[in-house]
């Protein structure tokens, strides 16, 4: 069994920010770099794939469906899963009080930190859980369902689904970088347990001192 996380392409809120206080989150689009890197991105999704029929379960976002019809990979099931949607910071963002909330979050901790008429990574963390619950089940008994599943998501839930899998600290989790735009990361089961292709960039050390394991 394989499950391939892949990140979004280049957004137009990871360019410009100001774009948070017009666009509502859900309706950022791609940008043309974007969209060239989730067509550059299709050829290695697909040779991660193989032969083998492939479910797809994609965040309801604009900038994520998008790349998922840009890769070109023909999916025997194509889901449209909120769960694996990008932590909501609310409704139409204010610029200043984005700045001053940025700035608490990183104090606080992304984990823990509530954003006001939003959700906090603790959220997050509980709905891609019951997400990965139900997915697992089904990979394991439904004999219908293909065994290789590709999630386009964001690059906070990636870091958070990858925590979930492998019962990673929160310590751990808050050391992580998200994987660049349109980066996958491959997680295998080999039998015994899942594994994990490759680890995520560190901006420091865990403070509890836990690393990311293969399982």
């Amino acid at each position: 069994m394989r499950i391939i996380l892949l990140r979004h392409g280049q957004s137009l809120g990871n360019v410009d920010e100001l774009a948070y206080c017009r666009i509502p989150d859900h309706a950022l689009p791609l940008t043309e770099t974007g969209e060239q890197q989730a067509r550059a991105a299709g050829p290695v999704i697909k040779e991660l794939i193989g032969d083998g029929p492939v479910a797809a379960y994609v965040s309801p976002y604009r900038r994520t469906k998008h790349t998922f019809d840009l890769l070109g990979v023909d999916a025997e099931r194509i889901v449209t899963e909120p769960r694996v949607r990008e932590q909501d910071w609310g409704n139409l963002q204010d610029p200043v009080q984005q700045e001053v909330l940025k700035h608490q979050r990183h104090a606080f901790g992304h984990f823990f930190f509530r954003l006001p008429n939003g959700e906090s990574g603790a959220d997050v963390d509980d709905r891609v859980a019951a997400f990965l619950d139900g997915l697992t089940v089904r990979m394991h008994k439904d004999e219908a369902h293909p065994k290789t599943v590709l999630v386009v998501s964001h690059g906070l839930t990636i870091r958070l689904l990858c925590r979930r899998f492998f019962d990673w600290s929160i310590d751990l989790f808050e050391s992580l970088s998200n994987p660049d735009t349109c980066e996958n990361r491959v997680l295998d089961h080999d039998g015994t347990g899942w594994r994990l292709d490759r680890p995520f960039d560190q901006w420091r050390d865990s403070p509890d001192g836990t690393v990311q394991l293969p399982r």
